[in-house]
């Protein structure tokens, strides 16, 4: 499981250092895409491997699903770790997530997300009515 928020830089050859305690879940290789909210999902190779099974059983007849499933697959790349604990983030994607510099790698159960640190930031400043977000959550058996 992935926990924590941990801020780091992206050096100039576009890697980052990922936390230690998120390369102990990850293993060597791990797939990054394109993900909600304008930051990017990692997840490991067997988690990926149970979202591409239900992505597969959503109906081809449905705009929704394809355009759902372009998204998320068309921006997929699997990455490798290197030896000092580094990875190379896909220039398409840190176009995508708008990341410069700072990010802001966090832990959310299943995957990790990655975010400028900007948008990290705004998105904690927003007027989310987290109360009200509860009060849903228990619609949901939470």
């Amino acid at each position: 499981m992935f926990i924590g928020e941990y801020q780091h830089a992206i050096d100039t050859k576009n890697r980052i250092i990922v936390p230690s305690k998120f390369r102990e879940e990850l293993g060597d290789k791990f797939i990054i895409t394109k993900g909600l909210d304008g930051c990017l999902y990692v997840y490991t190779l067997s988690e990926w491997t149970i979202l591409e099974e239900k992505l597969k059983k959503l109906p081809l007849t449905s705009r929704d699903a394809r355009a759902f499933v372009r998204f998320f697959f068309s921006g997929a790349n699997e990455v490798c770790i290197d030896k000092q604990g580094r990875a190379l983030l896909p220039q398409n994607l840190l176009e995508y997530a708008n990341i410069e510099k700072d990010i802001v790698s966090i832990g959310v159960s299943t995957r990790i997300e990655i975010w400028s640190k900007e948008k990290w930031e705004e998105y904690n400043e927003s007027d989310m009515d987290m109360a009200g977000i509860a009060e849903k959550m228990s619609e949901l058996g939470i």
